[in-house]
């Protein structure tokens, strides 16, 4: 009998981090699909269509269990803000989020036996103002470098965060309140303590 109730399509430590936490037996498995926004979605159908591809993809090759599929962005004054290319392109995603609100996003979706269901989460997060001289610091530190919107909420960015509105494990990258329906709904158990 397996050792895992269902499999995460993505590669990302935080939401194995977020898995483990509330006892999911899980096995990990990467979904390369490409990730390109086109202009007639919105975020939300944006993060959720990727989220369903990479659960989708998985699902062909790996069937046994259901595939859990995530997407997490940024949006800041209407733009979307992934993981930088450059750390100019970081300067600038954190210089326009300092002193204001924006929106982290996740989509999440679940797959199994030709059934999709998929779920939407947003939370606000307002920053302090922030100045160059210690965005470029960050930079240095290498976190922000493959983080959406380029700050981890649960690593040195913290320091950035005025406060934030709606659910903290959505910023980190996985919402439990919107992915535990769906495990619910899919008969994948939580609360098995770690072997």
């Amino acid at each position: 009998m397996a050792n895992f109730d269902l499999t995460l399509a993505s590669q990302s430590p935080r939401r194995r981090e977020i898995l483990s936490q509330i006892g999911v037996r899980y096995r990990v498995q990467s979904a390369d699909i490409e990730e390109r926004h086109t202009a007639q979605e919105s975020p939300e159908q944006y993060v959720v269509r990727l989220a369903g591809s990479k659960a989708q993809v998985v699902a062909e090759r790996l069937p046994e269990v259901p595939v859990l599929g995530a997407d997490t962005i940024g949006v800041c004054q209407g733009q979307i803000l992934e993981k930088p290319l450059s750390p100019e392109h970081a300067k600038a995603m954190l210089l326009a989020m300092s002193n204001t609100t924006h929106q982290v996003i996740s989509g999440v979706a679940l797959v199994h036996e030709g059934r999709l269901e998929t779920a939407v989460s947003i939370t606000d997060v307002r920053f302090r103002q922030l100045t160059e001289a210690e965005i470029d610091e960050y930079w240095h530190t290498a976190e922000p470098q493959d983080k959406s919107g380029g700050y981890a909420i649960q690593g040195l960015g913290a320091v950035f965060v005025q406060s934030i509105s709606g659910s903290y494990s959505n910023v980190v990258g996985l919402p439990i309140e919107s992915l535990v329906p769906l495990l619910h709904s899919f008969a994948v158990p939580i609360w098995h303590p770690a072997p």
